[in-house]
């Protein structure tokens, strides 16, 4: 302040009367400019999102910044872990709507990483249906709403297996698939299926069944082709495996390109996950947040991203848009008896590292 003060000083000694009008209409003018350059900094149309890779489709996004003025910068991650490490290590970093699955909701909730949601700036809420809310990771959705769901099941190639031999998870272990599953790339849907097999809860904290699975995984190593949770669609497309497990949404898609690929819900169980919509601790643009969680429960575009992305919506009214045929498909729409025998997953709390260690041991063949 002290320096600007000299500057005009200087400047008006120097200055004729004309000039000095002249250098005050200047002043003013700059001084205005500097006002509303500070005001836009301040609040920015802008959206920072974080979200799984291929999760959020572009006309989606598109449609949302024509209809806002909102500019949305997107980037993406490959697993809950690769997320939460990011924002445990950067709480600054950013990012304003996440999209955590419903585990990793309940473990950021414990460590005051996300914002609590005012319902009230979120009317589309109307839209989805009561069965996808007040779930036991987040009771009261003081924290987060649903965005989609899916399930971990069996794939099979119709064309080479007959989908009757592998109607079970036990029946991966068979001598006839060596070299031939492709297995998700995920600690929690690796064990979670062989807790299953061995008569576990998929959520166990038991040390002595968490061992016994690795142990049971272990037999199956000769079985597995390959570990991959990216290219699941292209790797079943192009038959690069025939046997393995898979996400019925993308198994979905996959069924597009190559129609002889089957998803099976295993009669052990299979495990059902459902990813949230979420606002970060430090969100920088938390209303432009509201508003975007708010559009993406509107039934048109959650219909848009059911197309998109393949995955099941919790939005009732969405599904009512979709053509009959999806409706009543069960790889994305599964019946409610066919529910009865999914399991939620939970957070593990402290017993996550144990399971780390054994995934870590399988990985290496040890």
């Amino acid at each position: 302040m002290q320096n600007k003060k000299r500057y005009k000083s200087i400047t008006y000694k120097m200055a004729s009367k004309k000039n000095r009008t002249l250098h005050r209409l200047m002043f003013f003018l700059c001084c205005g400019l500097f006002i509303c350059c500070s005001t836009a900094i301040a609040s920015p149309k802008v959206l920072n999102i974080y979200a799984w890779t291929n999760y959020v489709p572009n006309e989606v996004l598109q449609q949302f910044s024509k209809e806002t003025g909102i500019k949305v910068h997107l980037a993406e991650y490959d697993s809950n872990e690769t997320m939460y490490a990011k924002l445990k290590a950067s709480p600054q970093a950013g990012y304003d709507v996440i999209i955590p699955s419903s585990y990793f909701i309940e473990r950021m909730i414990h460590q005051n990483m996300l914002t609590k949601i005012d319902l009230a700036k979120i009317p589309n809420i109307k839209n989805l249906n009561p069965a996808f809310l007040h779930q036991t990771f987040d009771p009261h959705n003081e924290y987060s709403l649903p965005y989609l769901w899916g399930a971990t099941g069996i794939v099979v190639n119709t064309d080479y297996i007959d989908p009757k031999n592998v109607q079970r998870w036990q029946d991966l272990w068979q001598e006839q698939f060596k070299n031939q599953l492709m297995m998700i790339n995920d600690i929690r849907d690796v064990f979670g299926i062989v807790l299953l097999e061995l008569g576990y809860p998929i959520n166990d904290k038991n040390p002595e069944h968490i061992k016994q699975a690795y142990i049971e995984l272990k037999k199956l190593l000769p079985n597995i082709k390959i570990f991959n949770s990216d290219a699941e669609q292209t790797i079943y497309i192009d038959e690069d495996a025939i046997l393995g497990m898979g996400y019925n949404g993308d198994i979905h898609l996959t069924q597009q390109e190559n129609p002889k690929v089957k998803f099976i819900y295993p009669k052990e169980g299979f495990i059902i996950w459902i990813d949230n919509l979420a606002i970060t601790k430090n969100a920088p643009n938390e209303e432009n947040a509201y508003k975007f969680i708010n559009f993406l429960l509107r039934p048109d575009i959650a219909k848009a991203i059911m197309i998109g992305v393949g995955y099941t919506s919790p939005n009732i009214e969405a599904i009512k848009l979709m053509p009959k045929e999806i409706q009543t498909d069960p790889t994305v729409n599964p019946t409610k008896e066919i529910l009865r025998h999914g399991h939620l997953q939970d957070d593990l709390g402290e017993a996550m590292p144990v399971y780390e260690k054994y995934w870590e041991l399988l990985k290496v063949g040890a």
